[in-house]
């Protein structure tokens, strides 16, 4: 998975992400998460219902802007 607009080097993290049915809701969960000080790269993956995150924010605040949005979030596993 690459991730859109990261910076080289960071922090990873990955959202397991539900409730997401087209490109639309895709493109909402990334711009919820670009809203989240510190990402500086966000790839979602609809058919696999997975969102990785480039940058420095917290699993909590990724996962609370997602939810904030409608979508259910947590850390895969």
């Amino acid at each position: 998975m690459s991730v859109y607009g990261a910076t080289t080097g960071g922090e990873r993290t990955m959202l397991s992400i539900s409730g997401m049915t087209c490109g639309g809701c895709a493109d909402t969960v990334k711009r919820l998460l670009f809203g989240v000080d510190g990402v500086t790269g966000v790839d979602v993956d609809l058919r696999r219902g997975v969102t990785e995150i480039a940058g420095t924010a917290s699993a909590r605040d990724l996962i609370a802007a997602v939810e904030a949005g409608g979508f259910d979030a947590k850390l895969p596993g």
